[in-house]
């Protein structure tokens, strides 16, 4: 794998691309890259804490700066991240460097577990775990085009969900038998792959200007140049998409770790398997709503009401955790988790190609997504551990309910239900 192999590519002409076919072996690719940087894009993830506090014997505040500062980090990077990814043709190479990069991340962490290694290590997978969505988004636009993003998307989402669940499953075996050590090492093994899958990925197959959202910019002025930055922040219906954004997932964030922390209260010995069921369960229904969620997608279903779906499931789930209090309740409940976020990580990337068509700034704006995802969570976890202190675990779930239900009410007021040929054809006469 060379360097010039990962940064070269066709230019084609947007009308060009439409009837052009990507090759198996850019496809299987994408295949390749949605499942493996599933388990690599977080390093070890909430493991982290675990290694930290069972093996390291770390303070509770020092875990807790880490990560923070780990988070911190990574929520500021997401809009730079979209602007460089929209800036840049050399997506494959962008993703292979960054799987490296946390591959030597955890094997630091796994030979100099101190806190200035760890520290500083934690910043930096944190940076560059910022471009790793927004370029497979981008080349799986640039490889297969708007009209079939929709059941691209819905294929990367499944691939992504049967890596999270094969990967939880193979931490548990392995560190189970080898000691929580190997967790960095399995990080390393398929940061590895991640990188020749990237390879895999034929430069030909991708439109670079249709992988930004840029097909449309045909000004005589200034033709291939992106919409201004604040242009693209005026949009209604992108902001409207944000604000639901902050709403759903300050309602949803929080949801897990207090029904984790419930079932501890109800079964202490027992409840890291339980809220590891908890997890695997909705990764499995993830992957079924996925899958079905391209297919209606292709049916002509429009996306505002499927992710209306996503949005009232989440206050129903609230609402059921507060009444819950066995741990088979609550696995139960969970599964509601995966078909909000099944359609959830589906339909918002669709939905940003439809808004961006034209602009050139497709990953500016799943940039600024992922910042608001960011700060939704961080209010969520806030709010619902003040809560549970103050008036227990059913006041906070229902307080976060509530907070689902405004999410709701923004969305379907402000949200217009659009087809991308609808988008396109508005771009086109904007002269965006």
């Amino acid at each position: 794998m060379t360097m010039h192999a990962l940064t070269t590519g066709a230019k084609t002409k947007p009308e060009q691309h439409a009837s052009r076919t990507p090759s198996a072996r850019s496809l299987r690719g994408l295949d390749a890259l949605s499942f493996l940087m599933a388990d690599v894009r977080d390093g070890v993830g909430p493991f982290l804490a675990v290694f930290l506090k069972g093996t390291q014997h770390w303070s509770s505040a020092d875990i807790g700066l880490v990560v923070g500062a780990s988070g911190l980090a990574g929520a500021i990077a997401q809009i730079p991240a979209g602007m460089l990814v929209d800036a840049v043709r050399a997506k494959r190479a962008m993703i292979a460097i960054s799987a490296g990069v946390i591959g030597l991340g955890c094997m630091l962490i796994a030979w100099s577990p101190t806190w200035s290694v760890i520290f500083c290590t934690q910043l930096a997978l944190a940076l560059v775990s910022a471009v790793v969505g927004p370029c497979l988004a981008s080349l799986s636009l640039g490889i297969v085009g708007h009209r079939r993003l929709p059941a691209r998307v819905s294929r990367n989402e499944v691939f992504n969900h049967a890596g999270n669940f094969s990967g939880a499953i193979l931490a548990a075996t392995v560190t189970h038998y080898a000691g929580t050590l190997w967790l960095f090492y399995i990080v390393c093994a398929f940061s590895v792959a991640s990188a020749f899958a990237a390879a895999l990925i034929r430069p030909a197959d991708v439109d670079y200007e249709i992988a930004r959202g840029g097909e449309m910019l045909h000004s005589e002025s200034g033709a291939g140049k992106p919409q201004p930055i604040l242009d693209v922040f005026k949009r209604r219906d992108l902001l409207a998409l944000l604000a639901t954004v902050v709403l759903f997932h300050f309602g949803n964030a929080a949801m897990l770790p207090l029904a984790g922390q419930m079932i501890a209260v109800e079964a202490p010995h027992k409840g890291v398997q339980w809220l590891g069921a908890c997890v695997i369960a909705a990764q499995l229904v993830m992957i079924v709503v996925a899958a079905a969620v391209g297919r209606a997608i292709k049916a002509g279903v429009g996306r505002k009401k499927l992710f209306l779906i996503a949005l009232v499931v989440l206050p129903v789930r609230g609402v059921l955790f507060a009444l819950a209090s066995s741990p088979y309740a609550v696995i139960a409940i969970q599964l509601l988790d995966g078909v909000s976020a099944g359609i959830f990580g589906v339909v918002i990337t669709v939905m940003l190609s439809d808004m961006m068509r034209g602009t050139g700034r497709f990953n500016l704006a799943q940039g600024t997504v992922s910042l608001v995802v960011g700060i939704g969570a961080a209010l969520s976890n806030l709010t619902g551990g003040l809560l549970v202190d103050r008036f227990g675990f059913a006041a906070a779930f229902l307080a976060l309910s509530i907070v689902a239900v405004a999410a709701i009410f923004v969305f379907a007021v402000f949200m217009p239900e659009r087809s991308s040929a609808e988008e396109a054809t508005q771009v086109a006469h904007s002269g965006a």
